[in-house]
């Protein structure tokens, strides 16, 4: 059984910006599944660079097999499907007020939102295949924008609250 833990503004806050991620998370995962075709074009165009400067110093990074291209998209939803339902537990844990392991869930949930975002569609999409090159394949800003929200949540989920401040 969990130990009780403070209930108050803190926890809320939690709560309702984990939720908020998975519902987004939820929401772009089932978007991608049930219109599958319209990213999949994204991701294809960035990965084959075919609307950068074609830099010669550059292309030899291009993915051109639409295989390879459609293994790497199936790859993306599937990790966004597993964040969105992480931390659709992990929302389910704060509501129960579990707040030790509510926060260690929605962690690893909001890490696997951060990864993908930064590492994945900034550093790999954006760098690695020039993605910041294209005008119009470019998903650099609504990537940030998810980054940045999902760090913010991370650390109100790090807030210490009474309870822990008490115990220190």
């Amino acid at each position: 059984m969990p130990t009780p833990t403070a209930r108050g503004a803190l926890p809320l806050a939690a709560t309702l910006l984990t939720a908020s991620v998975a519902l987004y998370m939820a929401l772009v995962a089932f978007g991608n599944i049930t219109d599958f075709g319209t990213n999949q074009e994204f991701v294809r165009h960035v990965l084959a660079m075919d609307t950068t400067f074609k830099d010669d110093d550059l292309m030899w990074r291009a993915i051109t097999n639409e295989g390879l291209q459609d293994a790497a998209y199936v790859a993306i939803i599937a990790w966004e499907t597993a964040a969105a339902l992480v931390l659709l537990y992990g929302t389910w844990l704060w509501i129960r007020h579990d707040h030790p392991r509510a926060r260690r869930v929605s962690t690893y949930g909001l890490l696997m939102v951060m990864l993908l975002f930064g590492a994945g569609f900034l550093a790999i999409g954006g760098e690695w295949f020039a993605m910041w090159q294209s005008e119009d394949w470019n998903g650099l800003d609504a990537a940030t924008r998810v980054f940045v929200f999902s760090g913010v949540v991370l650390l109100v989920n790090h807030l210490p609250g009474q309870a822990e401040r008490r115990s220190d």
